[in-house]
């Protein structure tokens, strides 16, 4: 019963903790634009509290007897009863022009720091509970460490499945509360059986330092926990970014890497680990090497190979590092600082990802960086190699593999050869094999995967002839030429957001998905000289090429969230539309919705929805509340535009039902003709009170009537599922 008792409330707990990061990271999705660094910075948050959970459970275990555990751990779970349900305090906005990472871990402190804390401090305190109360089984408490890691990965899955489907956010937090009001029982529950234990009544026992005496680590040991720890946790949010770079930042997504990260403390924390880390350890070459593929040849596999591959890479390496310190645990009376160390790591990561690699990386280079991390902790787990020495050969060998690159790949540049799998083969094929025939010797294997990332970087792939590269807090942004230098391209990931021709003729004419023969040509041109243009409001700036839409006495004000987006398309060094089509455009910085609540009511006779995060519009500009703070923003017959297309999402639907749910007439163009001269395929959808607000598009043949599915909730601000929409295939 005991085993039972401290296992449910442990399961408990723990998915309760977990339950509540998807949550409170959607909640800012709203205010922060939809992008996936929301979640890195969360998670970062999420492991700074339990480094301060663990610490507060170190210092408690070790100056206080179990009694004053008791009253503290008990009246320490009651508190955030006074505070539930949270929620994000209204009138909260982040800075337009700095970095909002501050700010975002500040609300992160305010909202949810209590309740976060306290649940991350139950884990080793029972723990450690249940070594005191003379079990058979309290000589070796680390098994419940699974069962808390079970509890994570059920609270984890459960909320994009069970929850987020279902439950509007402020019903789910009302669930929660009520969730966690049946841990502060179960928890005051083990504290009376600890009470009631022989062991913790007897007056010689009540210190814990009075347990059987066992030798402290030493730095060394402490230094590879450390390392065991900090490994996954950076590699985990690196998995995450990469997929969450052109696929949609949602929940799904983001919890994916992290349930894999927690099954990998599951297996091997077990009482009787069911798989033997070792041997993931000896077949970590083939996976990382795999993982490593698509940054070599800079392109896209298919979405669930990319999926897969991704998360098999993080499973293995979670598995061998995670195994690793299962075998490395101290006994029990070192089991609160072994914790404290495991979360130390994991804020490492954290701070890795999330603050420091943005700053000084312009790529996504701490993924890369955490598999060569990975594939030098190998030392530490393969017995043949833990009393190997560096020699020459583990240096000139990689020096040989990138100089072998470099060479292929500027002859085969040469011959004028296209991106394609010949080419991938003939440039990296021989140098990823020579390197995986280093296995036996972790650093020559790891020198070696360097070799290859830094060689690889010489060849562009899909982005042609990069002229620059950077990176914010919202998007990864290349500016390429094509290699017939006829456009200058813009990239947010390996999706497409601007295209320029580069021949004077030609420069002030919208491409891709903005042609004058595309959908958005067809509007304005509709319109061309109505009201409806004297004020036009466009989401999204993007290159600018929008702003050549403009006629004189035509005034367009664009809404753009990521500064660097602007300073971009304001640089005549790599786009001219706004300074050639229109100098005196406007741009308002920060999120469209925040923005436009400031602007004075029926402005505008057109608003333009072009808002992206990679390849995803985000969500929140899609909502009810979304779509009625357009409508009073725009005259009596104005119109709403709005550009939905995705490789992964068919947002049609969606935008169906919120106008049938505002009463509103709406149409659709699914564009893919003439796909030549700069021009690309793409969708959009308008929409307007009535039918004759639509003008001329209403008898074109090229726009479709858009209807609501009576079947498809609405999406709310509180309310949205992207599963419902995703193409999986």
């Amino acid at each position: 019963m005991s085993v039972a008792l401290f296992s449910l409330t442990l399961f408990m707990s723990a998915a309760l903790l977990f339950l509540m990061e998807p949550m409170f990271a959607k909640m800012t999705l709203p205010i922060l634009g939809g992008t996936t660094a929301i979640w890195t910075t969360c998670m970062l948050f999420y492991q700074a509290m339990l480094l301060a959970g663990y610490t507060y459970t170190n210092v408690m275990t070790r100056r206080t007897n179990f009694r004053w555990q008791v009253l503290a751990c008990v009246g320490l779970a009651a508190a955030p009863l006074i505070i539930l349900p949270f929620s994000i305090p209204a009138g909260r906005v982040p800075p337009v022009e700095q970095n909002p990472v501050p700010w975002l871990l500040m609300i992160l402190t305010i909202v949810i720091g209590l309740p976060f804390f306290v649940l991350s401090t139950v884990a080793p305190m029972l723990q450690k509970w249940f070594a005191a109360i003379g079990h058979p089984l309290s000589k070796d408490p680390y098994f419940l460490y699974a069962a808390s890691n079970f509890g994570s990965m059920v609270g984890l899955l459960c909320y994009p499945i069970l929850i987020e489907p279902r439950f509007r956010l402020a019903e789910q937090g009302r669930l929660w509360e009520y969730g966690y009001a049946i841990l502060v029982l179960l928890i005051g529950v083990c504290a009376g059986t600890l009470w009631r234990a022989p062991r913790a009544q007897n007056p010689s026992e009540l210190q814990p330092d009075a347990e059987e005496h066992a030798s402290a680590p030493s730095l060394r040991v402490r230094l590879c926990w450390l390392a065991l720890a900090f490994v996954p946790s950076s590699l985990m949010l690196g998995v995450t970014t990469v997929l969450t770079s052109e696929i949609p930042p949602i929940p799904m997504f983001w919890i994916l890497p992290l349930a894999t990260y927690l099954l990998s403390f599951i297996l091997v924390f077990a009482k009787k680990p069911l798989i033997s880390h070792s041997q993931f350890a000896e077949r970590m070459p083939v996976v990382i090497l795999a993982g490593i593929i698509p940054l070599l040849i800079k392109a896209s596999w298919p979405l669930f190979l990319e999926i897969a591959v991704s998360l098999m890479t993080l499973f293995v390496i979670a598995v061998a590092c995670h195994g690793e310190l299962a075998n490395r645990r101290p006994a029990t009376e070192h089991l609160t600082s072994f914790y404290l160390w495991i979360a130390l790591g994991g804020v490492l990561g954290g701070l890795f990802n999330a603050v420091v690699a943005p700053v000084i990386f312009s790529t996504i280079l701490e993924f890369p960086l955490a598999l060569i991390f990975a594939a030098l902790l190998r030392k530490l787990m393969l017995p043949e190699a833990k009393g190997q020495r560096l020699n020459w050969l583990d240096v000139s060998l990689p020096l040989a593999i990138g100089a072998l690159i470099i060479a292929v790949i500027r002859s085969l540049n040469r011959l004028g050869l296209e991106p394609g799998t010949a080419l991938h083969l003939l440039a990296f094929g021989p140098s990823v094999l020579l390197c995986l025939s280093f296995a036996k010797r972790p650093i020559r294997f790891a020198l070696g995967l360097a070799a290859l990332l830094i060689a690889g970087t010489f060849y562009t792939g899909a982005y042609q002839n990069i002229l620059y590269t950077q990176r914010s807090f919202y998007g990864i942004y290349h500016i390429s030429n094509n290699e017939t230098g006829q456009y200058r391209i813009l990239f947010d990931g390996k999706t497409m957001h601007g295209i320029q021709s580069l021949a004077p003729e030609r420069n002030r004419e919208p491409l891709s998905y903005y042609a004058r023969s595309g959908p958005v040509g067809q509007v304005f041109e509709a319109f061309s000289g109505s009201e409806k243009l004297r004020r036009v409001a466009v989401v999204g700036l993007g290159a600018g090429a929008m702003a050549c839409y403009a006629a004189p006495g035509e005034e367009f004000t664009f809404y753009e969230i990521d500064p660097l987006v602007e300073r971009i398309a304001r640089d005549p060094r790599y786009f001219t539309f706004l300074r050639d089509c229109s100098p005196a455009v406007r741009v308002v910085l920060g999120d469209a919705r925040i923005s436009l609540k400031n602007v004075p009511d029926r402005l505008y006779g057109m608003l333009v929805l072009d808002a992206f995060s990679a390849d995803a519009v985000p969500v929140h500009l899609l909502t009810r509340e979304a779509v009625q703070l357009y409508l009073s923003k725009l005259v009596d017959h104005g119109i709403l535009v709005f550009h939905i297309s995705s490789r992964y999402l068919d947002l049609q639907k969606v935008l169906g039902s919120v106008a049938s749910d505002a009463g509103l007439v709406a149409m659709v163009e699914n564009d893919t003709t003439d796909i030549q001269a700069g021009k690309l395929p793409s969708r959009w959808v308008v929409m307007a009170r009535n039918k004759d607000d639509l003008g001329k598009l209403v008898g074109d043949l090229r726009w479709n009537s858009l209807k609501g599915d009576l079947r498809s909730r609405v999406w709310t601000d509180d309310y949205s599922s992207i599963l419902t929409v995703f193409i999986w295939d």
